[in-house]
């Protein structure tokens, strides 16, 4: 007998030897129906076992296949990243080869055009020492001419004359006026020879040498450069520190300083202004470090694009205006120098470009510290 029906019958209290044939049939049944359930309920839990079993070995299964999916992807974005750090790399080798192809033909032309121009140039600045020497002369034989008028009688034709002779044409005048405009040719003379030598220096394609360099030298022949672009907008202030050479790529450095001078007075320009000022600070920190300031009263860099300003081909200039690789170019020339670049920004007011380098980046051999190089401050709140 099934043991529940057993236990329900002696709770009652019922002897089965003592019921009707017709019950214990009855009970019989009873007890087959029992047996029948365990045996289903023993089928249906082994089917819910065998049902868990394959869904546990179909979830595991599944999270293998999620596991690996998650693994492809991360490996895809990985290379998607790699690709497109090398595409960007590719990008500005090439950009950079481009500026080195151009500096280059821009050294040939300047070297060229100084030939071509110096050549007449001394011509012109020997005859004008000569000219000095004539003048000398010719002043002397005229004072001398004046010694020998005066001692003539008044009355004498010729002493009138010559007398008459010197007051229309202004002898008094000319003796002051001629020095001065011998003066003023000699320097507008040798102010042509230095943007020449100007022009040569700041585009002499020296690759990648180091050389030790004054950078108030290579500021001074940059601005001298760039004065034309920046005349109309600002006024240009000089706060020199005493600064020792450094060991650098000259011209390098000077493409950074034209492209900071530059964009500073296009910044200006944006503003609508005509009497900004740009002003050049220098100064020593430690004594294995220089660095160089590029400040200017334009319209400064908003927060939403400060981050980009160091990216390739970036620019909020109009389309035609700007190429976006001038600061990029000069991010990178700081960088090859084991320099950083800070920025110090004030939308409305200014921008501030600091440019940090080592005295000798081959005995400093690292990048400037603590900041990373073109680290970017914007005012506090």
């Amino acid at each position: 007998m099934h043991p529940l029906l057993e236990r329900q019958m002696r709770h009652a209290g019922v002897d089965l030897e003592s019921l009707a044939p017709a019950v214990r049939e009855l009970l019989g049944a009873i007890n087959e129906a029992y047996r029948h359930g365990d045996q289903d309920r023993r089928l249906i839990e082994q089917a819910l076992e065998n049902m868990s079993q394959e869904l546990t070995e179909s979830n595991r299964d599944l999270r293998q296949e999620l596991e690996e999916r998650r693994r492809a992807e991360t490996a895809l974005q990985g290379e998607k990243a790699e690709q497109a750090a090398l595409i960007k790399q590719l990008g500005e080798a090439h950009e950079q080869l481009l500026q080195a192809e151009k500096m280059a033909s821009i050294g040939q032309l300047a070297a060229g055009v100084a030939h071509e121009i110096n050549n007449p140039v001394g011509y012109v600045h020997a005859n004008l020492g000569s000219l000095a020497r004539y003048m000398e002369d010719l002043f002397g034989l005229l004072g001398a001419a004046d010694q020998a008028v005066a001692a003539l009688p008044e009355d004498q034709p010729a002493a009138r004359a010559y007398r008459e002779a010197c007051r229309e044409r202004d002898l008094d005048f000319l003796r002051q006026d001629m020095p001065s405009l011998l003066a003023e040719s000699r320097e507008g003379l040798a102010r042509v020879r230095k943007i020449v030598q100007d022009l040569k220096d700041f585009s002499h394609p020296d690759g990648e040498i180091l050389t030790w360099a004054d950078l108030h030298q290579g500021l001074d022949s940059t601005l001298n450069i760039v004065h034309n672009e920046i005349k109309y907008h600002a006024q240009v202030e000089r706060e020199y520190g005493d600064l020792p050479k450094i060991r650098c790529n000259p011209s390098q450095l000077n493409q950074v300083f034209l492209n900071l001078l530059v964009n500073g007075a296009h910044a200006i320009q944006a503003q609508g202004c005509t009497s900004g000022r740009l002003v050049i600070r220098t100064g020593r920190e430690g004594k294995d470090w220089v660095w160089v300031e590029v400040g200017d009263s334009g319209c400064g860099i908003t927060p939403d694009i400060l981050p980009r300003i160091f990216d390739p081909f970036f620019t909020t200039k109009p389309v035609g205006q700007g190429s976006g690789l001038g600061l990029s170019l000069a991010y990178g020339i700081v960088q090859r120098h084991h320099g950083r670049i800070e920025v110090s920004t004030h939308p409305g007011q200014g921008t501030t470009f600091k440019v940090i380098l080592p005295v000798d980046p081959l005995a400093t051999g690292k990048s400037a510290e603590p900041s990373d190089p073109g680290s970017l401050t914007t005012p506090a709140a």
